[in-house]
């Protein structure tokens, strides 16, 4: 079995199956921090996908891609936690 098979047929559909759970977390979430967790956690699906992609495709200029997406949840993250540490404080 070589890697570009256990990648395609084994991690790939792990993933599919992990990011349907967590949207629907996102969808039913009760709380806003749920639905943010949720949300950085589908952009870090949607990163190790499409650095899968690049290894099967042997395309190294995706994962130029994958890094820009890991960039914004970053910034999306410590913007959130900026914002619940300024709700906190007024409350």
């Amino acid at each position: 079995m070589t890697i570009e098979t256990y990648l395609t047929y084994i991690i790939l559909p792990i993933l599919s199956i992990s990011a349907l759970l967590v949207f629907i977390r996102f969808l039913i979430g009760p709380t806003l921090s749920d639905r943010v967790v949720a949300l950085d956690l589908l952009i870090t699906i949607g990163i190790s996908t499409i650095a899968i992609y690049a290894m099967i495709t042997n395309q190294p200029s995706f994962l130029d891609i994958s890094m820009i997406f890991a960039l914004i949840a970053f910034l999306g993250t410590v913007a959130f936690s900026y914002y619940l540490e300024k709700r906190k404080k007024n409350e």
